[in-house]
């Protein structure tokens, strides 16, 4: 909760007369208590869960073109199937995600998330939300390849999240109950090495998942502007992880591709590539089309 209550006290403590941001926020949160503020997450959450994947469901509909997209064309789910997972996403949030937040606060009040003004620079949160996507994405990449290991527990965990060898945007957080507490932690690192705003942590948590229903749409639309990101690693770099399966030991990465990269564990995906690329290319061998040595071909995955 804010030490003042209105525009001419928070002048006169910062010594300036207040942004029109600032005054929104003044006016807003100033009779709100930090729990309250932070509680909002739970809001944003189910508005990123339930809104942002309709956006794909929807070129579904009405652009009938953009199966020419789809990665894996030869999959297709049903209303009720995808409404389903849904379902089971909205399940976890309710028993899971939404306890989690409530209990919490006490770790984002200790690591010193702020709710007062000033508010930061646009420049400050762009920079602290680079450090946190870059930190989660890190540590991520080591958890989820442990997730992957016989000993990493994959048939009772991660398991659940691969029953969607096609993903789709609604399956970005359907997942074992274990597999999403053990996720926050990648999450909260970066909040916690560069504490910010509480309105940075907003925008940090609602991004991520963002992030994740786009990897996990299904395609590749050539449209957005992600593909524009340094090393960013997209829906079709994604979708090769779920279409290998349990048996996976690439792309392992969440957001960026430079662990699998430096890690080697991007070989299977680069080799997928590398046909694909011959296949389209229509690159033949005494009538047959060449195979790169070591590369299955992917029958469902589009080669034109």
């Amino acid at each position: 909760m804010l030490p003042y209550t209105t525009v001419a006290a928070a002048e006169t403590t910062l010594g300036r007369a207040l942004t029109y941001p600032e005054t929104l926020w003044l006016n807003y949160s100033a009779t709100k208590s930090d729990y309250f503020l932070y509680c909002h997450n739970l809001i944003f959450l189910f508005l990123v869960f339930t809104v942002v994947p309709l956006y794909y469901v929807f070129l579904e509909i009405v652009y009938k073109n953009i199966q020419q997209y789809k990665i894996q064309p030869k999959i297709k789910l049903s209303f009720s199937e995808i409404f389903g997972c849904y379902r089971d996403v909205m399940r976890m949030f309710i028993l899971v995600v939404g306890p989690l937040q409530l209990v919490s606060y006490p770790s984002v009040q200790m690591i010193g998330i702020r709710t007062s003004l000033p508010l930061p620079s646009i420049y400050e949160i762009l920079a602290q939300l680079t450090v946190y996507f870059i930190v989660e994405d890190y540590t991520n990449y080591w958890i989820h390849r442990f997730l992957h290991t016989e000993w990493g527990l994959y048939e009772k965990i991660h398991k659940v999240h691969h029953e969607y060898t096609a993903p789709i945007s609604y399956a970005a957080p359907y997942a074992h109950w274990a597999e999403v507490l053990i996720l926050g932690i990648p999450s909260f690192l970066g909040p916690a090495m560069a504490p910010g705003h509480m309105i940075t942590f907003w925008l940090w948590i609602a991004l991520r998942q963002v992030e994740a229903i786009e990897t996990h749409s299904g395609y590749e639309i050539p449209w957005t502007l992600t593909k524009y990101i340094p090393f960013y690693g997209g829906a079709d770099y994604h979708d090769y992880h779920h279409y290998v399966g349990g048996q996976s030991q690439s792309n392992f990465a969440s957001v960026f591709t430079y662990c699998d990269y430096i890690y080697g564990t991007d070989k299977g995906y680069r080799c997928q590539k590398r046909l694909l690329r011959q296949l389209k290319e229509g690159t033949k061998s005494n009538g047959e089309q060449n195979q790169v040595p070591g590369c299955p071909l992917p029958q469902d995955y589009k080669f034109d």
